[in-house]
């Protein structure tokens, strides 16, 4: 009986596995008239290489004053050369620099593209999974309430759950909008001139953030209908009591409504962590991955490389990678549930 499930689960997982971690030791292209190489470790090399400089400001010959611009900023060589004039820079490219007093430290990387994923899907990851489970609790103690109309604000609250994604990121495009969104015309009307809103996908200081908003929108709903679940679960005797011992909404709350909703959080945090490490479709229809890799993630990276720029060892190598990212966070996670199961069950 467990066969057809153990040959797909071979197929689909188990096989793409491994022969991915084999490609990433290759330098395989999806399309080529050269045969694979095999090249070890230097698709993870170029992929995890970084490096340090750190630059003095130029000085004037005569007083020996650091040279400024007309915005006062202290003047550095130009960094290209400098890269070319040390063999142990090779391949190396600017990632991001930080100035400290008058010298700057410039973080080097063999790829900055995948650095820029990893930070902008460590953010994204961050803000989703409390953010997003945050107002989902929200949501459901509100649509939890014995009140008129409460199902069709459940059907409302759960209706993006069931839109699909690619089509949510088309029309919130067109919300963005710098001149003609509506967002930034709810801006602009509600402050009655007053303020103007930002260029939102254009913005690398802003794309990332509209693509958060949208995409705890688009999910909350999902959320919500699990703690009502949840919420339903918890006894009504339980509140009763409480009430019984004088204990306000904030102390039923604390002490009953949250640990009765122990197990449906840990699931919740558990499953958004994994979609939110997944994040590729809002990307890719929204801003592909830009401006200036501000909204970059591993898997948008990961598609780029393998099946637009056709390097399928080095998109393996990022997957591999990502993989074991991934893994060593769940066993993490694994770790510490267990943990307060242990003190729990004590």
């Amino acid at each position: 009986m467990a066969g057809p499930a153990l040959i797909a689960l071979f197929v689909f997982v188990v096989l793409p596995l491994v022969l991915g971690s084999w490609w990433s030791l290759t330098d395989k292209r999806l399309i080529s008239p050269l045969p694979t190489q095999f090249v070890g470790l230097d698709n993870y090399a170029n992929l995890l290489g970084l490096d340090l400089i750190v630059q003095e400001p130029e000085r004037d010959p005569v007083g020996g004053a650091v040279v400024r611009d007309e915005h006062d900023q202290a003047v550095y060589a130009r960094l290209r050369p400098v890269l070319r004039a040390e063999p142990r820079y090779a391949g190396f490219s600017e990632w991001f620099d930080i100035g400290i007093g008058d010298q700057r430290l410039v973080v080097l990387a063999r790829d900055p593209t995948f650095m820029s994923a990893l930070v902008n899907t460590a953010v994204f990851v961050l803000v989703i999974v409390p953010g997003q489970g945050g107002l989902a609790l929200l949501l459901a103690l509100l649509v939890h309430q014995r009140i008129r109309g409460v199902r069709f604000y459940r059907s409302v609250y759960f209706a993006p759950v069931v839109t699909a994604m690619a089509v949510m990121a088309v029309l919130w495009t067109f919300m963005y909008n710098p001149s003609e969104g509506l967002i930034n015309r709810f801006i602009e009307t509600f402050s009655f001139g007053l303020l103007q809103g930002p260029a939102w996908l254009q913005d690398p200081s802003t794309a990332l953030l509209a693509i958060i908003i949208l995409s705890i929108w688009q999910a909350v709903g999902f959320q919500m209908v699990i703690f009502l679940a949840g919420l339903q679960g918890i006894s009504e005797e339980l509140y009763d009591a409480a009430k019984v011992d004088g204990a306000g909404r904030r102390s039923r709350f604390r002490h009953v409504t949250i640990p009765g909703l122990r197990n449906t959080l840990v699931f919740v945090f558990i499953s958004t962590t994994i979609l939110a490490f997944r994040l590729f479709t809002q990307v890719d229809v929204m801003t592909k991955g830009g401006p200036q890799d501000s909204t970059v993630t591993v898997v948008f990276n990961a598609v780029q490389a393998g099946f637009r720029e056709q390097r399928i060892g080095y998109a393996s190598a990022i997957v591999v990678t990502f993989f074991v990212i991934v893994l060593v966070i769940a066993l993490i996670q694994r770790r510490l549930l267990r943990t307060d199961r242990a003190v729990a069950d004590g």
